[in-house]
């Protein structure tokens, strides 16, 4: 199972230098938090941030919906909580690809309890073909057709993080 490139290093540079402005402009004035989701945001996220020409505290969450497979459980578990409050303060929740919605269903619902100022979504990666519910993107680098993906961060059985770009694996 070789990956085949569909996003390539220098078009993610240039869409997360992107995103970066987007968000500077858009977000409320101040500091806000950012909140990966652990593993697959990881190389995303330290890209975006220092993207963002503002101040950015950052926090992650670890999260499991996946495990081997390629295909979601259905199941969220929280596998490393916030160790920063969030409450009264604006949120910009990092996510690495939405598929389903129905990890970040279960994430918006469960930070929102925790009664942030604001709380708004970025995705590198929106596979809206597979949507099962439907959940707010506030900034999406690129829409992706219904195609298993690796690489910047993204895992198979936790192979392919490491490429410097996003390839797709035949199954």
């Amino acid at each position: 199972m070789q990956p085949r490139p569909l996003i390539s290093a220098q078009d993610i540079a240039a869409r997360v230098a992107a995103l970066g402005n987007e968000i500077a402009v858009r977000l409320p004035e101040g500091s806000f938090a950012a909140v990966g989701i652990l593993r697959g945001a990881f190389v995303f996220m330290a890209d975006l941030v220092r993207a963002i020409p503002r101040d950015v505290r950052c926090d992650f969450l670890g999260v499991r919906s996946y495990g081997a497979a390629t295909e979601t459980s259905g199941v969220v578990q929280i596998t490393s909580d916030l160790r920063l409050p969030i409450s009264g303060k604006h949120v910009l929740l990092v996510e690495d690809i939405v598929d389903t919605g129905l990890t970040l269903r279960y994430l918006l619902d469960l930070l929102q309890a925790q009664g942030p100022a604001s709380l708004q979504v970025c995705t590198l990666l929106n596979k809206p073909s597979r949507r099962r519910v439907e959940v707010p993107l506030d900034f999406v680098g690129f829409e992706i057709p219904d195609r298993f993906v690796v690489g910047y961060g993204l895992d198979a059985a936790q192979k392919y993080r490491n490429l410097p770009y996003v390839a797709v694996v035949d199954e």
